[in-house]
């Protein structure tokens, strides 16, 4: 007995005839329940790991349908109950580095008829990291920094990065994506530090997620220069110089120097630093040129920068008899 009106109380009647006697009718009555179905609104979504999830509302197409449900990756993934009879919210965390999918089990029940299972599926993505090695650095202008190596513990995380002071320091882009490499030159007469700031993120079933920025830094020093005044001069053996001064555009230049002919001209030492004075004697009887070769260097944060050498010369004539 198949019924076509849907569930309800039915009555079956049928009737038994034979010749010369009399009819008998009889009757049953039957009640026939309805099944039910269950319908999950959105049946699947992406999320990121803390996130709220879009609400899954729990429908059927029969009046009075009840659900309940049951959920797995329970260990993994928490922050929503494992079981639960209403429409399904809240938010849910991901506490390994992988994508984990979690299946809610749906079951509908309209009065004492159980319908079928159905599933409704949320992908909660990881919340990537980042680690930056080495995160702090000291160069000379000119130079190629120290590759800065972008890792994490998440699989398949994309670092992107920007950086400041691209005015100030050249060389690297303003922003890329992956390790840090090149070279950084600073046009200016100070030490910049250049900070290259990086956000982690992971895409995963078109959703993607963003972790907390870190920063490396590169301090970039300026490349000194030295004057000499004046860079060339003539004396008599046994004269005084004109004292060398020395000078540069980088507070804090150190200028060294060496000189040559230490041999036959007497007076000033052959290295030092800083201006360059004293008395030089010709042991000869012919004019000697003695050179200065001056390198100056600035020292910081642990870094030492050279700078291009120059020279400055001093003819030193013999006392004639």
């Amino acid at each position: 007995f198949t019924p076509t009106g849907g569930g309800g109380t039915y009555i079956l009647r049928w009737t038994v005839s034979a010749p010369g006697c009399t009819d008998v009718v009889d009757e049953v009555e039957i009640s026939v329940l309805t099944s039910t179905t269950a319908i999950a609104t959105p049946s699947a979504q992406t999320t990121c790991t803390g996130e709220a999830i879009t609400e899954i509302v729990l429908s059927s197409p029969v009046t009075g349908t009840t659900f309940t449900w049951t959920r797995d990756n329970t260990v993994s993934v928490t922050g929503i109950a494992a079981s639960g009879t209403t429409n399904i919210s809240g938010s849910l965390v991901n506490t390994t580095n992988s994508a984990v999918t979690v299946t809610f089990t749906i079951s509908p029940t309209a009065g004492t008829c159980t319908g079928p299972d159905i599933t409704a599926t949320v992908v909660v993505n990881p919340i990537p990291n980042a680690v930056a090695t080495p995160n702090g650095q000291t160069i000379c202008s000119g130079e190629a920094i120290t590759t800065i190596a972008l890792t994490g513990d998440v699989a398949g995380t994309v670092y992107n990065w920007t950086r400041d002071n691209a005015v100030g320091v050249t060389g690297i882009s303003a922003s890329g994506s992956g390790n840090i490499s090149g070279t950084l030159t600073n046009i200016t007469n100070a030490p910049i530090t250049v900070t290259f700031t990086i956000v982690p993120s992971y895409t995963n079933a078109g959703e993607t997620c963003t972790g907390a920025p870190i920063t490396a830094t590169v301090i970039v020093n300026p490349t000194p220069n030295v004057v000499a005044t004046p860079s060339s001069q003539t004396i008599c053996t046994g004269s005084t110089i004109t004292t060398i001064a020395l000078t540069g555009d980088v507070v804090g230049t150190v200028f060294n120097w060496t000189r040559d002919n230490a041999m036959t001209v007497t007076g000033i030492a052959a290295s030092g630093f800083g201006d360059i004075s004293g008395s030089l004697t010709n042991t000869t009887n012919s004019a000697i040129t003695v050179t200065f070769t001056i390198t100056p260097s600035y020292t910081n944060a642990g870094e030492t920068c050279l700078g291009i050498p120059i020279t400055a010369s001093v003819v030193v004539n013999p006392i004639p008899n």
